[in-house]
């Protein structure tokens, strides 16, 4: 049997995407690693292995992988500086003896990105890179936006009535986390997915007029688009109390979907999770309460 292993166990997608593989794979043959395994104390109960794994720790990392045939590399939350960490993982898993990587990466990770998002963007790159040059065998998945991270800001738009934004006519087919961890275990528990790339996206490719529509028709009250500079969007956010470096991070992303480097291909979601992505329509109904406007 497969032994089928997740970095990252303890986060919000590696967790998720561990349910779905116990879902369809015997508990033993599952291994979830994570710099905190008490974290993951309910896997363990329910049968799963689980390792200490730290990716600034690369001695450790071989001996952790030892024994797993199939390996899912969670990207890490370090932006700027995971593309050390992520190369000392992907190295410990060839000197493992594991027979294929699938890793988290992003949308287009091979373009040339506006320089605010490049400390991100690069990471993804440069560990593209190293797993096509390891020997073994991978599978990269390239998530779209997360529509979960959008959240709070359509929220604020439908209690306002304003989208602000510098995304111009830019389109972006941004995905749940959850279909993204559904796709996620789709390439851990079935063959065929060596050196393939997969565009895990959302739905239907969206623009800021159609956000704004499934707002209005959400709150049941207009939402207009109100695109303004990149510095007086910048400044809002920081005006609002975001870190400058996460208020730079957005930045850079509105710039990247205003620039078509967050549009991609479609597809290749449905085709992995066997039905179609979560629509905005779908997750609006589904985050209803924080969705709603404040009065």
């Amino acid at each position: 049997m497969t032994v089928i292993g997740i970095t990252g166990a303890s986060g919000a997608l590696g967790r998720r995407t561990a349910q779905y593989v116990l879902q369809a794979h015997p508990s033993q043959d599952v291994v979830l690693f994570s710099r905190t395994p008490a974290s993951l104390a309910e896997y363990t109960a329910a049968g799963a292995r689980v390792r200490h794994a730290d990716f600034n720790q690369a001695d450790s990392l071989v001996e952790s992988f030892r024994g797993v045939d199939v390996l899912l590399l969670i990207s890490t939350d370090a932006v700027g500086h995971r593309r050390a960490q992520h190369q000392a993982a992907i190295a410990a898993a060839a000197a493992a003896g594991v027979a294929r990587t699938a890793y988290t990466s992003v949308a287009n990770a091979d373009k040339e990105f506006p320089a605010k998002i490049r400390p991100l963007s690069d990471d993804h790159a440069a560990t593209e890179e190293a797993l096509r040059a390891a020997g073994p065998s991978w599978t990269l998945l390239r998530n779209a936006l997360y529509l979960d991270g959008s959240a709070d800001a359509w929220a604020h738009a439908g209690a306002t009535g304003k989208l602000i934004t510098i995304n111009g006519s830019g389109r972006q087919a941004p995905v749940t986390r959850e279909d993204c961890a559904a796709a996620a275990a789709a390439v851990l528990l079935s063959d065929g997915h060596d050196e393939a790339v997969y565009e895990i996206a959302g739905q239907r490719l969206l623009d800021d007029g159609a956000i704004a529509a499934a707002l209005t028709a959400h709150h049941g009250r207009p939402v207009e688009v109100v695109g303004v500079t990149d510095d007086v969007y910048e400044s809002g956010l920081l005006t609002a109390g975001l870190p400058a470096e996460i208020a730079s991070l957005l930045t850079g992303f509105g710039q990247s979907i205003r620039a078509g480097l967050l549009e991609t291909p479609l597809g290749d979601t449905e085709k992995l999770i066997g039905r179609i992505p979560t629509s905005i329509e779908q997750f609006l109904a589904a985050h209803q309460d924080s969705s709603q406007p404040t009065q």
